[in-house]
């Protein structure tokens, strides 16, 4: 034992000290629910308690344990799954009030996947209306908050996730990225994630009515948020098992051969038009110093055609949603949405018909541009947002809210709309926020990703531990 709170334990941690006897799953997940039901009122992350239903899960799970053995690598440990996304039983709104009824008639694949490693649901969490804005806050279930600060975004579209794992509701939270919607959140407080590239974890909602566009399916992906990269690490493994529902997934392993000799870094404060703010600069600098003195080769060089790819993936996304979801915006969203959209609209200049299709079409160019870099350069350096974490309704304060939130995104974007993997990880602490760097890296290469982010982590520190020291 380490001598935290069980819920302030890593899921590494907790997994092996349950395999090992030194705890219960029942006194994890009990311990877990309960710091849950004492910070969540502030915080309004987690917004279905299934607290109840864990706890008696958990026992269930010592039995099993005691007569067969761990069902899985995560057996006892604690999660949270994004309320978009379907869980039997349980409804999957959105953040969309008129969606409130819609009720899951059977897990999604990585709901499966967790609980056959072992894990246990406490709770499901807060997001944005449809899932589509830079913060966390609907009608439904209200405003998600920031655990460093009460005037900060917690992010979006995962920002309950994020909230809830940095402030020990489970030691895993799930969530999903469409448009940044995992690297937003753990920016914005201090979490570690992975955005999977496509391919890597199946997505499906068993709900589901009619299938996504192209392009939804193409850019969106799930993944796992964490206070440490090592669960990161772990909750990806476990997401990754194949299911035939998802035509896109790829029954492939988790390693691949590291390249031979000293990895490329590339390394680019590039930030375009935005200023680059210095907390941000700091932050790139740190993590620069960090993989240096772990051994990689870090050069300076940008991207190709990076700038262009953000933008023309934003472009593409919008003109999507405004050709198969618009109608349900204007039908259920509220007007503050609806006000966000015409900023969107306004601002990439969404194309329609045939245009669309090209810029569809012109996916492959960016991707096929970014893996002639790889081969160079394994991994690159970014900046995430070119400033550190805005107001907690900074999208919703007219165009220049939406320029600074998802216009100055192009290092997430274009990540999305090519489908490759990106990490994010804090590497400053600013004004009492942490202040996040980006990773990226060839497809399916997720644990190259990960293994750079903790090399910063382990000379930085892990971020939680501050805000938990905070508390004491």
């Amino acid at each position: 034992m380490t001598g935290k709170p069980l819920w302030q334990m890593s899921a590494v941690d907790l997994a092996a000290n349950i395999m090992g006897g030194e705890v219960s799953c029942e006194e994890a997940v009990t311990a877990t629910v309960e710091r849950m039901r004492s910070v969540n009122p502030k915080l309004n992350a987690v917004v279905d308690d299934l607290g109840d239903d864990a706890i008696a899960q958990a026992r269930q799970h010592d039995d099993i344990l005691a007569r067969s053995g761990p069902l899985g690598p995560l057996h006892g440990v604690p999660v949270t799954i994004k309320e978009n996304v379907d869980q039997k039983g349980r409804a999957t709104p959105n953040g969309v009030e008129a969606y409130a009824g819609v009720i899951a008639p059977d897990d999604a694949p990585l709901v499966k996947n967790l609980k056959a490693a072992g894990a246990i649901v406490i709770g499901r969490t807060n997001t944005p209306e449809f899932s589509f804005r830079a913060t966390t806050t609907n009608a439904l279930h209200g405003r998600t908050f920031n655990p460093w600060n009460d005037s900060a975004s917690s992010g979006g579209s995962s920002g309950g996730a994020s909230t809830a794992v940095m402030s020990g509701m489970g030691a895993i939270a799930h969530g999903n990225d469409i448009g940044g919607s995992l690297r937003y959140p753990a920016a914005a407080t201090g979490s570690a994630t992975v955005k999977p590239g496509l391919g890597r974890v199946p997505a499906w909602n068993p709900s589901q009515k009619a299938e996504r566009g192209l392009l939804a399916q193409v850019m969106s992906v799930q993944g796992v948020i964490c206070r440490e990269v090592r669960d990161v690490r772990a909750g990806m493994k476990a997401l990754i098992r194949y299911d035939p529902h998802d035509p896109w997934m790829v029954p492939m392993g988790w390693v691949s051969p590291r390249p031979d000799g000293k990895i490329k870094v590339a390394f680019t404060k590039n930030t375009y038009e935005f200023d680059l703010h210095p907390a941000v600069e700091k932050a790139l600098d740190t993590a620069r110093d960090c993989l240096a003195d772990a051994g990689y080769e870090v050069i300076e060089a940008d991207m190709p055609e990076l700038r262009e790819a953000g933008r023309d993936g934003g472009k593409a996304l919008f003109g999507e949603v405004n050709a198969l979801l618009r109608g349900e915006i204007q039908k259920h969203g509220t007007d503050e949405l609806k006000s966000i959209f015409a900023n969107y609209d306004a601002y990439f200049g969404p194309p329609e018909g045939a245009d669309l299709l090209l810029l569809m079409a012109k996916r492959n160019h960016y991707h096929r541009q970014f893996n002639l870099f790889f081969e160079k350069y394994p991994l690159v350096l970014t900046p995430f947002l070119p400033a550190p974490t805005y107001d907690w309704d900074r999208d919703a304060q007219g165009m220049d809210g939406v320029v600074e939130t998802l216009g100055a995104g192009m290092y997430s974007v274009a990540f999305n709309y090519t489908g490759l993997p990106a990490g994010n990880i804090p590497a400053n602490y600013n004004d009492g926020l942490p202040v996040g760097v980006q990773i990226v890296g060839p497809r399916f290469r997720e644990d190259m990703i990960l293994d750079a982010l903790e090399e910063i982590e382990s000379r930085v520190g892990v971020m939680a531990e501050r805000l938990f020291a905070r508390e004491a």
